[in-house]
């Protein structure tokens, strides 16, 4: 197994508190797994800030960024049953990897953690 790239992502979560506000913000940022797990939260700004870092970071460890057709809805995070996050992946989000990387398989790991004031994401791509 190779690491193929890394990303982290730090969020000021008054940022998000505002940006949540818009109605348009939240549809062109999170899809619809994320949108409705959201209405469970009591913490949506933290909820919706950390998702938001682990996006950042995810396009950080594929070395793009949000171009070359790669927008934030693409990319979303669920939970597992006992709380783990981990990326959604998509045929889009699959074949961007694999496009770039040349792999047939792989890996992502996330890791996302709140405070008061910021939310921080941390992305793992390696091969499998």
């Amino acid at each position: 197994m190779k690491i193929l790239g890394i990303g982290v992502d730090i969020v000021n979560n008054k940022r998000v508190s505002s940006l949540i506000l818009n109605k348009s913000f939240i549809n062109k940022t999170f899809g619809k797994n994320e949108i409705k797990f959201s209405k469970k939260k009591i913490n949506k700004i933290n909820y919706f800030a950390k998702r938001f870092a682990a996006k950042e970071s995810f396009a950080k460890s594929i070395g793009t960024g949000f171009r070359k057709g790669l927008n934030f809805r693409d990319i979303e995070i669920l939970n597992d049953r006992i709380g783990k996050p981990y990326f959604l992946i998509s045929k889009k989000i699959d074949k961007i990897i694999t496009k770039k990387f040349k792999v047939k398989k792989f890996n992502l790991f996330l890791s996302i953690s709140d405070e008061k004031e910021y939310s921080i994401a941390f992305t793992i791509l390696q091969t499998k």
